[in-house]
């Protein structure tokens, strides 16, 4: 697998190895690196898909776009490892479906990336018995910080730093960012979570701090972390073929509660390979930067707005350079060319945190007592407003991103229910935060890590 970065020009085009990319995060020039070939999976296991399970799906995904970087016994064990829960279809009606993405350790989505990420590098690193110690650097707005925190808890050479904005997760969020210690560090950023995501950038920037520290990132940026979330749009459609109420002939739509795109990126590599995706619907909150993007052909970063779907209050999508280049073909493509392509095959929708809690009690009453946490809820109405103006021939996919207890008083205040938290969140909230409090100057965090140069 070879990988490039965004920002290259026919000048400077560089091309690494995967393992130099789930290293080194970023490219030195502030780019994302993405694969120069995404391959396509055989049209016989697309065909049979249904068939296999969702470990032998996840393989077959990753063996074919990873290829012989990790043997073949090496990456099956690293992929029953990581991938060791379910995500299953919940049919509402014949048009609405949810894939619920939240049984695994933290109850968000992104235990998928941060557990095969972490085993990953757990493997090459293993197999270089003289590799330095790696120094994992993570901005979060909400529920990546708890899922890396779990997949490289006591992880062997790794230490992780999360930094998350003050005030500005949950209560549960914060208890699994905050609680973990051992190689796990806790930054409590005074900013908002572009301030977080800025200063981790910096870092891989700052030639002096990776001289003396060795650091890689578990974002969305890491494409180690988007692989694995193609997994589960191929087992969605392998579930869905096993339904009998499903007909091939249904168009096929995905909607996304969308924040820094990473897992519309992660749909877009599943589509690259084959999976017959019709439309994706990037559904967001407050923070349209690309919802208006996709309107007026113009993107503009600006600071992020607090809602109650929080895990996506990104106002600078660091993914958007992935998202423009699946489509754009040349270099010199022509910016309205580039629009035109994304337009067709991705819908923006923005939705409002009062809209948010009526989706919320809207499913709850309409579909016999689902509940949905806040950001589920916008990939309802992004989906539920694209129904609209489709017949019957439409077959919509919700990606459900986190558990509803996560967000406990919004999601009470919306259904008039008593949610019970699960066993493992009941037992997390009597634990004590540990936490360092800085401020949102990169010259901060500098100082905390090379700490422990």
């Amino acid at each position: 697998m070879q990988l490039f970065s965004t920002n290259a020009t026919s000048a400077n085009h560089q091309l690494v190895s995967f393992q130099q990319a789930v290293f080194k995060s970023l490219p030195e020039d502030n780019g994302l690196y993405m694969p120069v070939f995404i391959p396509r999976l055989p049209d016989s296991f697309l065909q049979h898909i249904e068939k296999y399970t969702f470990q032998e799906i996840a393989f077959e995904v990753a063996q074919t776009i990873i290829g012989d970087e990790i043997p073949a016994l090496a990456l099956r064990n690293i992929v029953e490892e990581a991938i060791n829960f379910e995500a299953p279809i919940i049919t509402l009606d014949q048009q609405v479906r949810v894939l619920e993405l939240f049984h695994g350790p933290t109850l968000a989505f992104k235990d998928f990336g941060a557990r095969f990420m972490a085993r990953v590098m757990s493997w090459f690193l293993q197999k270089d018995p003289a590799a330095q110690q790696i120094n994992i650097l993570v901005a979060t707005s909400g529920d990546t910080g708890g899922a890396v925190a779990q997949g490289f808890l006591n992880v062997p050479g790794i230490e992780v730093t999360l930094l998350y904005p003050k005030g500005k997760v949950s209560d549960v969020q914060e208890k699994q960012l905050t609680t973990v210690g051992n190689n796990v560090s806790a930054l409590e950023v005074d900013g908002t979570f572009d301030d977080c995501q800025h200063m981790v950038k910096q870092a891989f920037l700052d030639q002096e701090l990776n001289q003396r520290l060795n650091l890689s990132s578990a974002n969305s940026i890491n494409i180690s972390r988007l692989i694995p979330q193609s997994f589960y749009y191929f087992n969605a459609y392998a579930q869905l073929k096993r339904e009998t109420s499903y007909s091939p002939e249904q168009k096929l739509v995905f909607s996304v509660p969308s924040g820094n795109f990473g897992n519309l990126c992660a749909g877009l590599i599943a589509r690259a390979m084959g999976l017959p995706v019709h439309q994706m619907i990037a559904a967001t909150n407050a923070n349209d930067i690309v919802p208006n993007y996709l309107l007026t052909g113009n993107f503009q970063p600006r600071p992020s707005v607090r809602t109650l779907s929080n895990a996506m209050d990104v106002g600078n999508p660091s993914n958007f350079a992935r998202l423009r280049a699946f489509y754009q073909s040349e270099e010199d493509m022509p910016e309205e060319a580039v629009l035109t392509a994304i337009k067709r095959d991705i819908i923006g929708k923005p939705y409002t945190n009062e809209e948010t809690q009526q989706g919320i009690t809207e499913v709850f009453q309409k579909y016999f007592g689902y509940v949905m946490c806040p950001h589920t809820a916008v990939g309802y109405l992004g989906l539920k407003d694209y129904l609209k103006e489709k017949d019957a021939s439409t077959c919509g996919v919700i990606l459900a991103t986190a558990h509803p207890a996560k967000f406990i008083d919004t999601v009470e205040q919306a259904t008039g229910e008593q949610i019970v938290l699960p066993d493992s969140l009941q037992r997390l909230m009597y634990e004590q935060k540990n936490a360092t409090s800085i401020s949102n100057q990169y010259e901060n965090l500098k100082a905390f890590l090379l700490q422990k140069a």
